[in-house]
């Protein structure tokens, strides 16, 4: 549903997504502080919210790609204004991500901005536009440890040390996820476009499953520990370690109380 604000003012920033860099700049800033009683509830906005901004620029991307590569539509409908209230599956883009984070620390996407494909032409903008989602988490996730494998991180206080360690890891398992080649994630929309339409039907069906299969799966001993072990592996690269975000995590479920973290090297 288009918006009059978007259809006034396409590219103009959403004060709902200006909003959400507030409190991601707030809650990181009390987190950083230490603020006593509220580190573990800091944390947990802190990563809610920059996970929210992450999933707004991942949608963002999708948009913008298609915008200069035919789909004029993506501009009224308020896709380029970041706001995450105007995607056609908010409950796929937004909460249920968000909802995944928070029962299983796993950084799974969500579902795309709607788009008019028939406008574009060229199967590599088709398969631009789909991988342009997870490439921003890519991006994200090489920002947020930059201060780690740059060897900046001395002083800096632990729990938001951690706190940016598992928002860190949410890009790296969002990224390798979305590019698994699953109908209803952006990996498979990267090689659709190359397969035959018997396959394209084929698959179809299963599109409005993916997401929560992959989730499932995800349950299972041998297939998360295979997965995590490769994201582990992933943020071992970029100067992460293993403790940090185990620690974040804990942090980040403060309900559970404030983590023992004497065991935490450096």
């Amino acid at each position: 549903m288009t918006t009059t604000a978007a259809a006034r003012n396409p590219h103009r920033v959403s004060p709902v997504f200006l909003a959400l860099v507030a409190v991601t700049a707030l809650s990181g800033w009390a987190v950083w502080s230490e603020v006593p009683a509220v580190t573990g509830l800091a944390v947990f906005l802190f990563v809610v919210s920059g996970w929210i901004v992450s999933l707004c620029l991942h949608e963002y991307a999708h948009a913008r790609t298609a915008l200069h590569s035919g789909d004029l539509s993506v501009g009224a409908k308020g896709y380029l204004t970041l706001n995450p209230l105007t995607y056609t599956h908010a409950l796929l883009s937004v909460v249920l991500p968000v909802l995944f984070v928070i029962m299983g620390g796993i950084g799974l996407p969500g579902g795309a901005v709607f788009l008019e494909r028939g406008r574009i032409r060229g199967r590599w903008r088709h398969s631009l536009i789909s991988a342009a989602g997870p490439l921003t988490n890519v991006l994200f996730a090489v920002a947020l440890t930059a201060p780690f494998w740059l060897g900046t991180m001395d002083g800096v206080p632990l729990p938001f040390r951690c706190a940016l360690a598992f928002l860190a890891l949410l890009q790296v398992t969002a990224a390798i996820l979305n590019f698994l080649p699953v109908p209803g994630l952006d990996g498979y929309g990267v090689i659709e476009p190359w397969l035959s339409p018997g396959a394209r039907r084929q698959a179809a069906p299963f599109a409005q499953f993916g997401l929560l299969l992959v989730f499932g799966l995800l349950w299972v001993p041998e297939v998360n520990r295979v997965f995590f072990g490769a994201v582990d592996a992933v943020l071992a690269g970029l100067g992460v370690s293993e403790y940090e975000t185990y620690f974040g995590l804990e942090w980040f479920r403060f309900w559970q109380g404030e983590p023992e973290t004497a065991a935490l090297p450096g």
